[in-house]
């Protein structure tokens, strides 16, 4: 393992250590960006021209490896456990760099091993496993939860001003990548981003984070260390065995996971959903700057008192906005309900990022938070791949987006209903 204190010693610090591990996990979701759906998109039509594949075909490759990977995510959670942020973080980063430079060369391997159509889908499909895998689940994954140890009093509102950073550059990672492919090329751009996430990054995670506070010789929130008074309360840690027996794992995770399954569904096809009521591209992508502002909005102001609360109002709050996006999507011909979409899913969206931020280390403690939420990672990472093909199916079997709409909108009622009944214990009083 490498000594806490090389290259040098966190109390030394003019600040609480705990602000620059912040810096790095904020850091670590943006440099995720070549794994997430955003990151990749940008070349999608690129890839259809230059490996000589079908769009569906491509679309298949990156549905099968972000599937393939949502079923190793549990492990990862293991190893995070068994290593920590630390170096899970590094190694995930340099991982993603090298996944990212393996894309930047399909077309040149598969040439290498014959340039059959097959040998092109599949080395394109394991190159999207890399990146999902590396990117989406573990890098995402281990950079949220190191924040959370170095945090417990004022986890909620430090994650919430995280995801202020993370949503502004998620937004404008499209763009950001259009310009590196104008001015390096598709296969430059991603030889520059994979280079800085596996070099760069990689490097200074290495240098810079560190696991947790009690391993430094500090305390979360910057509290004395020798005053035991001051020491803040944890959930009792359970272990991902006993997490899956728990009705609480469930209901958060399939709430969580059903709005990565709708929000990306809506997503890859919003053009199409949007123009199945009459309305124009333009309009489909408009739709996403009101969405965000309802999200960071709704994210800042539940952050700054979650701390002081118990989750369940606000996964309740969040699925109700989600059903009442739902309905604003049904009707998304009448002027009213698009502006219901806009703010059911931008309020739902914000409140997830608080939910998942909290839930699992609240319920199931820290001890085995890699494992628990790695498992939680692999069912959200899941139900985001199928998403897309599920509303496509809709409209092949069903005729068309508002029949897989009314079907996401009796889904979510029910889990309302389940997140309303079940009981939930957890701490809140973060002080003795």
């Amino acid at each position: 393992m490498i000594p806490v204190n090389w290259p040098f010693d966190p109390r030394r610090s003019p600040i609480f250590y705990g602000w620059i591990v912040w810096f790095f996990s904020t850091a670590g979701f943006l440099f995720s960006i070549p794994g997430q759906t955003m990151g990749m998109a940008v070349f999608t039509d690129t890839f259809i021209e230059v490996l000589d594949l079908s769009r569906t075909q491509v679309s298949m490759a990156y549905l099968l490896g972000t599937v393939a990977s949502s079923l190793f995510l549990t492990r990862a959670g293991h190893w995070y456990d068994q290593l920590g942020g630390r170096v899970m973080i590094a190694g995930s980063a340099a991982a993603l760099g090298v996944m990212v430079l393996v894309i930047s060369g399909v077309d040149q391997l598969s040439v290498l091993l014959g340039g059959s159509t097959l040998v092109t889908f599949v080395l394109l499909l394991l190159a999207f496993f890399g990146v999902r895998f590396f990117g989406q689940g573990v890098l995402t994954s281990c950079s949220r939860n190191v924040l959370l140890l170095w945090f417990v009093k004022r986890r909620g509102l430090v994650s919430g001003i995280r995801s202020v950073f993370v949503s502004f550059g998620f937004a404008i990672a499209p763009l950001a990548i259009a310009l590196l492919i104008s001015c390096f090329g598709w296969r430059g751009a991603l030889w520059f981003m994979g280079l800085t996430v596996g070099v760069v990054f990689a490097a200074l995670a290495l240098i810079f984070i560190r696991d947790n506070p009690a391993s430094c010789g500090l305390q979360a929130d910057g509290g004395d260390p020798a005053d035991a008074h001051s020491l803040p309360l944890e959930a009792p840690s359970k272990t991902i065995d006993e997490a899956r027996r728990s009705p609480i794992f469930w209901i958060y995770s399939l709430s969580l996971g059903m709005h990565a399954l709708f929000g990306t569904a809506l997503t890859f096809h919003v053009v199409a959903v949007f123009a199945e009521s009459g309305l124009s591209a333009a309009t489909a992508f408009g739709y996403f700057l009101p969405a965000a502002v309802f999200s960071t909005g709704s994210n800042l102001i539940a952050s700054s008192f979650v701390d002081r609360l118990t989750l369940k109002p606000f996964l309740i709050v969040m699925l109700s906005a989600l059903s009442f996006g739902a309905v604003g999507l049904i009707n998304l011909e009448e002027t009213w309900g698009y502006w219901v979409l806009a703010a059911g899913f931008g309020i739902g969206g914000g409140l997830w990022g608080v939910v998942s931020n909290l839930a699992f280390i609240r319920f199931f403690g820290p001890l085995h938070l890699g494992a628990v939420s790695g498992f939680n990672a692999s069912i959200s990472v899941f139900a985001s791949a199928i998403g897309p093909a599920a509303f496509s199916l809709a409209v092949d079997h069903l005729g068309s987006y508002n029949a897989a709409a009314q079907i996401c909108l009796c889904m979510l009622l029910a889990l309302l209903v389940a997140a309303l009944l079940v009981r939930q214990r957890e701490v809140v009083h973060l002080t003795p």
